[in-house]
């Protein structure tokens, strides 16, 4: 599976940004995905997760209610719209393609995008 990503840039706190990840390959649509990000000096931490049919989505503490991820199958396409945007969610954001566990709940990436740089000034 090839992962690639795009959407990212500048934004001022409050904003908005959707960040999409374009899946290729025999398996893409019939994979899990999901959202990481990290920040200079941080370790890579989980985002938000999508099962392959978009029905269970699960999401970090820090960006529940603020965040949603979404997938069109049809494009092999994932999305993590972003909204009231703090400077903490500053970050290289990776999009991933994996498998889930325990009916949806956990997460296990296998592939992973180049990932985009996600800034959000004060």
């Amino acid at each position: 599976v090839q992962l690639v990503e795009s959407g990212g840039g500048l934004v001022q706190a409050g904003g908005s940004l959707r960040l999409s990840c374009a899946a290729s390959g025999s398996t893409a649509s019939i994979s899990a995905m999901g959202w990481y990000r990290q920040a200079p000096g941080e370790q890579r931490e989980w985002v938000a997760h999508i099962t392959s049919t978009g029905g269970s989505t699960n999401y970090a503490d820090s960006v529940k209610g603020r965040f949603t991820i979404s997938r069109d199958n049809a494009k092999n396409t994932m999305y993590l719209h972003m909204n009231s945007l703090k400077p903490e969610d500053t970050a290289v954001y990776y999009c991933s393609s994996g498998r889930t566990y325990y009916s949806g709940s956990y997460y296990s990436p296998d592939y992973w995008g180049q990932g985009t740089q996600v800034t959000v000034s004060s």
